[in-house]
């Protein structure tokens, strides 16, 4: 008993002098983490189970938009019940870790309310247009437990619904009420009963002897109706197409709601103070802009210059070498300079795909994450857009954005959101696409780009990142048409005319955030702000602050300031950071 006595002595003062010869920082308190994996396992099985489970999602788990009012009202109850768990807590008795997480996690459940709210208006409104909604989700209820049905009688229901849709369809051709919003939440909503439908015909077809004589034919003209109900709803948004000539329909949503979002997402700049920022880094990029070109002999004509590294592409077919060339260049260069620390698990697996032609039309460059998806023409292309295609992703345009996409971009950030604080879910275009971006800021200053060339391809996309808060935010606000937007990049930036239409048609038809397009200059300068704070001052090394932030997780900027500079946090934060110095460059 003696000699165990010892040993679980020693043991003890082993671990103690460990701890505190080498700590675990950031270390979050338990009540946090436990209450938030719960709540996504929770929130997940009331989606799994509670959306239907045969079009489109039959293996999926669904998600929290659209669906029957008996799924809204179940997460209405689950968001109050979380809400009720965190004020249980005592808020100032936690470490500053969680107290960004309490502060975050009551933010997204307060959202999730308030979105499930409107929802519940919108299927109001949309009731007079499917109104036999109800009737479909009360026999997927049903089905949900294996009840036995009326086949004869719902035969009958559902050729009527057929019926009624037909009607109805004449009628949505001459209405002039309907709001683009509420026509993409229509389409959303026929796809659920889609899913419903199928779900109930999957489950009892071939099974249920009753079901099977009178259902299979009137499954499949219900079906066909809703088809052919949701493409006049298509056909009725591009009627919202402004006469610009673009043939791109969005949905601009207005000063207010822009302010709201920037609110939520703790970005405390108002859109016109955003705009001004914009230009003055527009501003600086054509200082130096003006620099490359002169270095390169085309004094002051800097779109000569342009098309010049425009035309640097590789002959197709070549360029995954090049990518992965640009790749090696970039890593190798990251890891000289020690700026942040790689896992060589990382390193090893990621790859590459080609991207379609379909796929191109909305992005016109490569995209990445697990992998890097190249844009690059194919045979199948018209003779312009191939040449469109190969001058904007030329090796220069590229370089500036292989780890971007890559490493320490998008792919060491999911590599290490699955790593590290799991249970955090606060993830946004700032915090995502703001840190590849400032990596693009970080290897600017550490004259990555050695070539007058190369330095315009930064460049070219710094001014890409300028434009889309100015456009996107001009759109939003009511004062810009989708031409306008796509004028602005060609005479602006530089784009290829077919490049920019990609663009602006992602940007406004892809169901992108409203945000998502100012999230990539505004997040990156957040986290060089921080850099400049933390890094600048001594108090951390760059693989210190760059680890710190991946190993952290995804949320707002503003949060990971406070985690890592301490703060003051109350339950009732409000944004405040004002983290634009415009004489940090």
């Amino acid at each position: 008993m003696r000699i165990l006595s010892v040993i679980l002595l020693l043991s003890v003062a082993i671990t103690r002098i460990q701890a505190q010869v080498s700590p675990e920082p950031y270390v979050p308190c338990q009540e946090m983490p436990h209450l938030m994996e719960t709540f996504r396992a929770d929130e997940e099985a009331v989606i799994r189970f509670y959306t239907s489970s045969f079009y489109g999602t039959r293996y999926g788990r669904g998600s929290a938009e659209s669906g029957s009012p008996e799924k809204r009202t179940r997460l209405v109850g689950l968001y109050n019940e979380y809400l009720g768990k965190l004020d249980q807590l005592d808020f100032n008795s936690l470490p500053q870790e969680c107290k960004a997480d309490w502060i975050l996690f009551q933010r997204q459940l307060k959202e999730k309310l308030r979105s499930a709210a409107q929802d519940s208006i919108r299927y109001a409104l949309l009731k007079p247009w499917l109104p036999f909604s109800d009737s479909i989700y009360a026999i997927e209820k049903l089905r949900r437990r294996g009840h036995p049905l009326n086949a004869a009688g719902l035969a009958k229901n559902w050729f009527n619904y057929s019926l009624q849709l037909s009607a109805l369809k004449t009628k949505l051709k001459e209405d002039k009420m309907l709001d683009q919003e509420s026509i993409y939440a229509a389409q959303l909503l026929i796809d659920d009963l889609r899913r419903a439908i199928g779900s109930i015909h999957e489950f009892y077809n071939g099974y249920d002897p009753q079901y099977t004589f009178w259902m299979p034919l009137t499954y499949k003209g219900l079906d066909s109706a809703l088809i052919a109900y949701e493409g006049a709803f298509k056909s009725k948004n591009a009627g919202f197409a402004p006469a610009d000539g673009s043939g791109i329909s969005g949905h601009p949503i207005g000063r207010d709601e822009l302010v709201r979002q920037l609110q939520y997402q703790m970005i405390s700049y108002s859109p016109e103070e955003l705009i001004d920022i914009a230009n003055k880094e527009f501003a600086w990029c054509d200082a130096e802009m003006l620099k490359a070109s002169r270095e390169m002999g085309f004094g002051d004509k800097w779109k000569d210059a342009l098309e010049k590294v425009k035309n640097s592409y590789v002959p197709a077919g070549e360029q995954p070498e090049m990518i992965l060339g640009l790749y090696n260049q970039s890593v190798d260069f990251i890891k000289k300079h020690d700026l942040i620390t790689i896992p060589p698990l990382a390193e090893e697996t990621w790859g590459m795909v080609m991207m379609t032609p379909q796929r191109q039309l909305v992005n016109p460059f490569f995209t990445g994450g697990e992998e890097i998806s190249i844009s690059y023409p194919t045979n199948t292309m018209a003779h312009d857009d191939q040449l469109m295609s190969m001058r904007g992703n030329n090796p220069h345009f590229s370089m500036a954005t292989v780890h971007h996409e890559l490493i320490a971009g998008h792919n060491l950030q999911a590599f290490m959101n699955r790593r590290y604080r799991t249970y955090r879910d606060f993830d946004s275009g700032f915090w995502t696409e703001g840190w590849s971006l400032y990596w693009e800021l970080l290897l600017w200053d550490f004259q990555f780009p050695k070539t007058p060339e190369d330095r315009i391809g930064f460049l070219f996309w710094h001014m890409h990142r300028c434009a889309r808060i100015i456009f996107s935010l001009n759109y939003h606000l009511g004062k810009w048409t989708p031409q306008q937007c796509i004028d602005f990049l060609v005479d602006r930036v530089g784009h290829e005319r077919a490049n920019a239409a990609g663009e602006v048609r992602r940007s406004f038809e892809g169901h992108y955030d409203p945000l998502y397009q100012l999230a990539y200059l505004t997040g990156g300068r957040q986290f060089y702000a921080l850099k400049h704070e933390l890094v600048d001052s001594g108090k951390m090394s760059y693989r210190q602050y760059h680890d710190a932030i991946l190993q952290l997780n995804a949320m707002p900027i503003e949060m990971i300031r406070a985690i890592l500079t301490q703060q003051p946090l109350t339950k009732d934060f409000k944004t405040k950071w004002r983290f634009y110095d415009h004489s940090v460059k």
